[in-house]
Parts: structure tokens; C-alpha cells; sequence
């Protein structure tokens, strides 16, 4: 099936005509410009996951004050954005790629891991379905562990915008107001064992780095989705006993500024991945993860040295 019959690019210059593809970056219009421009052809079920592109990597730029561009030249040597900054899910999902091809294979095959936007869509009534037939393809139940990296967005007046549940406010410009993202992660234990198992303990732990955020806030809707997932898997367990399975918050390590969340969890990952037992049984927790689990100069030099692999890997 040719591109133009998937999906007419003219359809997108009609909708964003208002900037070239070329300034695009990360997003569904940069994957339709790159198809188009290098004579691409595609198949139906590409061409559907190219749709779904759209809720997956939504384009943003509509939403972002611009000026106009500087005429002083810069030079970049990579295009890979540092650790040190702020992630957004595009750079947060280019470093976990980098990160995941570098854990040991046989650590990684007890790990399934979502989109870093999932919940984020899940928690929008029009997307829900969507996002639970993409969990379906995962068979999260045929795995000990599923990795679901959390980053909430709210849309307000029309704008979308990253919402930290401290409301922790940063700017205002022209009547619009922006918050900072807060990452978190979450991750689902023996989701394939029996909820009465007293060996592999179905569970779900929470790591934040930024507790005082209050990381439990987010739990009615954790618990809304994993009830859903079961519900869509039609497993047979009962609402009441889905909603009985424990929401751990272990103390671990804080962040210092509000900047070194998505590094955090990234180390979390990196960490947990290593040294996760095969069978997690709830009576041993918190088993590693303890305030002492790490100190703020190993995350550094963990992002440095990711930050390098990613801008070789990329």
C-alpha cells in the first residue's frame, strides 16, 4: 500500500501549513515528512501504527511561545539533549532505549516495559480504549515485571502543559501559565501469578524521587488502570480482590532540584533491572530499595556516561 494512499501528505501541510516539516522534531509530522521525502512506501498495519502516531507523539509546537530565530550561528556537535536538562517523553524514550540495549538479556527477559505517555493518554476518557488494546499486545501477564514510566500532562485554556502535582509553578507568559512535569515510576509485580500467591506477590511499587509531591496521588488512577488491564485481559480475578493488591512506596533516594526527576527514574530502571529477584516476595521489601540505595554523585556519573552512549547509539 503506497504512502499517499495511507495517509495524503497533503493533509498535513493543509493542518500545519503554518511551519515548515523541517521544524518539526520528534513528533508524527516529522515521521510523515521523512516518509514522504524519502519515497517510503508502507504497508496497511504500518500505516495504522503511523496513526496512531498521533497520540503517541503528539505535536506540541502549536502550544509553544516562539520568537523569532536567532541569526548568530551555533554550532552542535550532537543533537542528543543532555541529562542535565529537564526531559521531555521524547528524550526520556531515546535514553531508555539506549539504556534498555545495554542491560544483560537475561535480566531484560523478566521485564516488560510501557510507553512513557500510556498513562498519561489512559487517563483521557477518548484514548482509554486505545491505550488498553496497546497494553493487550504487551502480554504483561506472561512476564515477572512491568516497567510503566509516569509523567502527567494537563491541558489548560487550550494549551497543553506539563502539571507537577506540588504545584510547583514556574512561569506565566501572555496570559499563560506553565508547570513544571514531575517522572515517576511505576512497576507491576507477578501480575501472572494468582492474587493469593505467597511467593511471587503480586504487588505494585511506586519509586519517586520527589515525595514530598505526595507520590500517592496518582494511586485511584494506578489502581483504575490495573483494574482495567485485568478487565481487558478478562482474567478472573473479582474487582475486590484486583483492588487488594499492594501499592508500596518504598524511600529512595531524593532529587535535589527540580530538574533530575526523569534522570532518577532512568537510574531507577538501570538499577532495579539489575538487581530484581526473580521471584519478589512482599515479605522481604523493601529488599534494596532504601534511602542509602544510591547517592546523588552516582546518578551523575551515570548520566554522563548515558549521555554519551545515547549520542553514539543515536
Amino acid at each position: 500500500m503506497g504512502w499517499e494512499r495511507a495517509i495524503p501528505f497533503h493533509y498535513v501541510l493543509a493542518d500545519y501549513n503554518r511551519y515548515p516539516v523541517s521544524k518539526h522534531r520528534s513528533c508524527w509530522i516529522h515521521v510523515v515528512g521523512y516518509l514522504r521525502a524519502s519515497r517510503k512506501k508502507i504497508t496497511k498495519q504500518e500505516a495504522q501504527r503511523l496513526r496512531s502516531l498521533k497520540l503517541t507523539a503528539p505535536c506540541f509546537l502549536d502550544n509553544i511561545p516562539c520568537r523569532a530565530r536567532s541569526k548568530r550561528r551555533v554550532t552542535r556537535k550532537k543533537s542528543t539533549p543532555k541529562l542535565k536538562n529537564k526531559l521531555d517523553s521524547g528524550s526520556f524514550e531515546c535514553y531508555l532505549e539506549t539504556l534498555w540495549s545495554r542491560l544483560p538479556a537475561d535480566k531484560r527477559d523478566l521485564f516488560t516495559r510501557l510507553d512513557c505517555q500510556w498513562f498519561a493518554w489512559y487517563r483521557k476518557a477518548s484514548y482509554r480504549e486505545k491505550v488498553l488494546s496497546w497494553v493487550k499486545r504487551k502480554e504483561i501477564f506472561s512476564t515477572k515485571y512491568v516497567l510503566v514510566p509516569i509523567v502527567c500532562w494537563l491541558v489548560l485554556s487550550n494549551i497543553t502543559v506539563v502539571f507537577n502535582f506540588s504545584v510547583n509553578l514556574i512561569s506565566s507568559f501572555e496570559n499563560r501559565i506553565f508547570f513544571r512535569g514531575h517522572w515517576s515510576l511505576l512497576i507491576f509485580c507477578h501480575f501472572g501469578e494468582s492474587l493469593q500467591s505467597k511467593t511471587r506477590t503480586p504487588c505494585m511499587l511506586l519509586l519517586d524521587s520527589l515525595q514530598m509531591s505526595d507520590a500517592l496521588r496518582l494511586e485511584a488512577d494506578i489502581r483504575r488502570f490495573m483494574f482495567d488491564i485485568y478487565k481487558a485481559e478478562g482474567r478472573p480475578e473479582n474487582k475486590q480482590m484486583i483492588y487488594q493488591v499492594p501499592l508500596l512506596v518504598p524511600k529512595v533516594p531524593q532529587q535535589r532540584n527540580g530538574k533530575e526527576c526523569g534522570n532518577f527514574v532512568l537510574y531507577f530502571i538501570n538499577l532495579f533491572v539489575k538487581s530484581a529477584p526473580e521471584n519478589f516476595n512482599i515479605d522481604n521489601y523493601p529488599y534494596f530499595m532504601k534511602n542509602d540505595w544510591f547517592n546523588a554523585e552516582a546518578v551523575e556519573r551515570f548520566c554522563e556516561r548515558l549521555h554519551a552512549l545515547a549520542c553514539n547509539f543515536h
